[in-house]
């Protein structure tokens, strides 16, 4: 089972600025080659194909794709691989949030 965090500032009390934007999600992840923006995700399983409308930044690592997404102000991250996690608190640290888990 994968462990799931998001990367939020709803902790951070002094920040007048409390949800992660859309636009604030672009230009960060633009400067980031390995990943692309998406409308959509689709998760294909052996007999059907789900289609989840939303942001998603996608992380490409080793021929998979990795989900970042952006869901009403915060940025969730499902840990399926170890690799995910510097990437995880560099875009943290880089959106000025915290991580945390759920």
């Amino acid at each position: 089972m994968n462990q799931r965090f998001k990367i939020t500032r709803s902790m951070q009390e002094n920040n007048s600025e409390q949800h992660i934007s859309v636009e604030e999600c672009k230009a960060y992840f633009a400067t980031k080659p390995e990943f692309t923006y998406s409308t959509v995700l689709n998760i294909v399983g052996a007999e059907s194909t789900m289609t989840i409308e939303g942001d998603f930044f996608m992380w490409e690592h080793e021929g998979q794709q990795y989900p970042f997404r952006l869901y009403m102000g915060e940025l969730y991250v499902a840990i399926s691989n170890e690799a995910i996690v510097p990437v995880m608190m560099e875009a943290a640290s880089q959106l000025h949030a915290d991580i945390v888990e759920g």
